[in-house]
């Protein structure tokens, strides 16, 4: 009697375990699966790409560029012979960023292209990831998360107009800007 009653309790927690296990995508386990897959390009983007004189920023926006860990890139270039392909790829990608996780800060719609901008954090005032997801319907889509520590949209809106005069380094972003060219 004793050895059935730890059998049962041995699967209860065993059901436990698995009920309680997530099994729904997130966006990073999409981009680790498809690093290395056909029309995908990853990139890994160290924060000195941003190039930026530490000394020209006030305390917030220095306080929101020390919070940004790492960039991450994943970019799916459209395979004019394979249409549906871009589709269906589209469509898993948004369907992970509809979920309750991911919460949005804005939209944009611009000359075909759509841009959505959403995060992850506790609140919308520490953020500890931003997510900035673009699709063109001629060219393909792209994801950049932005990874790092209660982050601030308002200041990391801030650091982007610093970022939009200042001199980004095009060189380390070579491999993702060439993917969308050839």
């Amino acid at each position: 009697m004793k050895s059935y009653k730890l059998t049962f309790a041995i699967l209860f927690c065993f059901g436990l375990l698995l009920t309680s296990c997530k099994s729904e995508p997130t966006l990073q386990t999409y981009i680790v699966d498809h690093q290395e897959a056909q029309n995908f390009t990853t990139v890994d983007l160290p924060l000195t790409v941003l190039n930026l004189d530490e000394s020209k920023l006030d305390d917030a926006q220095l306080a929101t560029y020390k919070s940004i860990k790492r960039l991450n890139f994943l970019g799916y270039k459209k395979d004019t012979a394979q249409p549906d392909a871009f589709i269906t790829e589209k469509e898993k990608v948004e369907l992970i960023l509809n979920n309750e996780t991911y919460n949005e800060l804005m939209v944009i719609n611009n000359h075909g292209g759509k841009f959505t901008l959403k995060y992850v954090g506790d609140d919308d005032e520490s953020i500890d990831e931003l997510i900035v997801y673009g699709n063109v319907k001629d060219t393909g889509f792209g994801v950049l998360r932005v990874l790092g520590d209660n982050m601030k949209p308002s200041q990391i809106m801030s650091l982007a107009k610093v970022l939009e005069k200042g001199d980004i380094d095009m060189t380390k972003m070579k491999g993702a800007i060439d993917f969308f060219n050839n």
